[in-house]
This record gives C-alpha cells, structure tokens and sequence, in this order.
C-alpha cells in the first residue's frame, strides 16, 4: 500500500519559516518524480514545487520562487519544502504528490501526472 505522509505544518508569523517533510512508503522513491501542492480555502488547488526522479529538474511557482526549496533525500524516501518569509497569502492546506511519469508534476498543464496524494498538512501563516 502506498502511502505519502506529509509533516511539519503549523501556525507561524509572517517572516517565518518552516519545513515541510513528506516521506513515502510502499513505492520505489527513486522511480517517481515529487511534488509539493496547495490549497487555501475557496480557492483551486496550485502546483507550488515539484522535483524530478534524479533532482536534477525542479520547479517553482512565482509567488514562492527566491523563498522556498524542495529537496529530496533518496535513503530516507522523503521530500522536503523549505520554506522562509512566509506570507499570509502562503496559507493554505499543503499535499505532497508523487508522479512515474512526469519530472514536474506539480507545473500546470492540461493533464493530471500524479499517481498518489498524500493527506495533506495546513501552514497557517499570521499577519
């Protein structure tokens, strides 16, 4: 059974950090390309960063470029986000992704790539 369990959410400042974890079970981590979503009330869900299988490609999307890092570790089957200077804007409910097919699963296009979802962790972020 394939299971992805994302960590390290909470309530944080603006101008805070925090890092999201996500480590996966029941599948071959190398062979999947991770990606890191959110979603904030009312609002569609957003590809926010994703890493291909080798790490060698990533993507950010705009509003977080310069303030936040995805990383993987290949021994601890886990993907991390880094994220700093949080905003309130950055609120949202975040779900880790993992895709066989597609290096950035996370960047918009007209086809969904992702395999598994995890249950997702919130990141409350106060003015």
């Amino acid at each position: 059974q394939v299971q992805l369990m994302e960590s390290g959410g909470g309530l944080v400042q603006a101008g805070g950090s925090l890092r999201l974890s996500c480590t996966t079970s029941g599948l071959t981590f190398d062979d999947y390309a991770m990606g890191w979503f959110r979603q904030a009330p009312g609002k569609e869900r957003e590809g926010v960063s994703c890493i291909s299988w080798t790490g060698v490609s990533t993507y950010y999307t705009a509003s977080v470029k310069g303030r936040f890092t995805i990383s993987r570790d290949s021994a601890k089957n886990t993907v991390y986000l880094e994220m700093r200077n949080l905003k309130p804007e950055d609120t949202a409910l975040y779900y880790c992704a993992a895709s066989s097919t597609d290096p950035t699963p996370c960047r918009p296009g007209p086809i969904e790539t992702v395999n598994y979802w995890g249950q997702g962790t919130q990141v409350t972020v106060s003015s």
